[in-house]
């Protein structure tokens, strides 16, 4: 999966990256109240869970970086 090598780069970029993965078909109710519609999706958020990037379809390492960066 394309999106997996890129948060796989990201992390190893930024080791102190929390990454969770959200399987919409075993979790739905949870897919639902974050609002994901599609797959792949890339949300990145603050710690007090503000989301700052969404990527609906696969972000590139770039963007995810940046997202990061405002996310602290």
């Amino acid at each position: 999966m394309l999106t997996r090598k890129v948060l796989d780069e990201v992390s190893n970029l930024v080791p102190a990256a929390r990454l969770a993965e959200l399987d919409v078909v075993h979790d739905s109710a949870e897919a639902e109240r974050a609002g994901i519609r599609s797959t792949p999706t890339v949300v990145v958020t603050r710690d007090d869970g503000t989301e700052v990037f969404r990527a609906e379809g696969v972000p590139s390492v770039n963007q995810v970086l940046v997202a990061l960066a405002k996310a602290v």
